[in-house]
């Protein structure tokens, strides 16, 4: 008996990569940070991202959802990293891959600290893979910062949610709703 072929393939981990532009300080950069962990891949160029890979670019039209997982296992996922002073220019030069914006979700950085929408580059990637069905390793993502688990309890509820919409418009509703939810609670 074969005790191999018994045994399930072990689950493909997507190709995580991380467009550093140089604009923040080195020391405290999550993207830096992750690539010194060998956790993602740091590019200077997107042209050297795989040309179908997915780009979390928040000024997308198109939320990112499970709908992404299979072209984000085939190509990788990049994240766009640079400071949020001059992040719109990066944003909207941006035009390789597959572009897709994060739904609403808080910030658990030590900069940013309960801001939404303002993730650093790690936390970005980390709701990315979460979303599209990879929470083991979004986890071991956020396992390199002291803040890291935080991020994933802060948005845990929105998170599971955004996880269960199969597609870009249902991921834009549930987050229509949360917002609602948590702009009523600041009132």
């Amino acid at each position: 008996m074969n005790h191999i072929s018994e045994m399930p393939d072990p689950e493909k981990v997507p190709r995580i990569l991380i467009y550093h532009a140089n604009q923040c300080d080195p020391k405290k950069c999550t993207g830096i940070r992750l690539g010194r962990q060998k956790r993602a891949e740091i590019i200077r160029d997107l042209r050297k991202s795989p040309r179908s890979a997915v780009v979390l670019n928040p000024v997308s039209e198109t939320a990112l959802s499970r709908e992404d997982r299979e072209n984000i296992l085939h190509s990788g996922l990049v994240a766009l990293d640079c400071s949020w002073k001059q992040a719109e220019e990066i944003f909207q030069a941006s035009k390789y891959g597959s572009q897709r914006a994060l739904p609403y979700l808080l910030a658990a950085n030590p900069i940013n600290t309960y801001k939404p929408v303002k993730l650093s580059t790690a936390e970005a990637l980390a709701a990315g893979l979460f979303i599209v069905g990879f929470p083991e390793k979004a986890e071991d993502l956020m396992s390199v910062f002291k803040w890291g688990h935080s991020f994933l309890t802060l948005n845990k509820e929105w998170l599971d949610a955004y996880a269960e919409c199969e597609t870009s418009t249902q991921v834009v509703a549930v987050q229509k709703e949360i917002m609602n939810e948590h702009t009523k609670s600041d009132d």
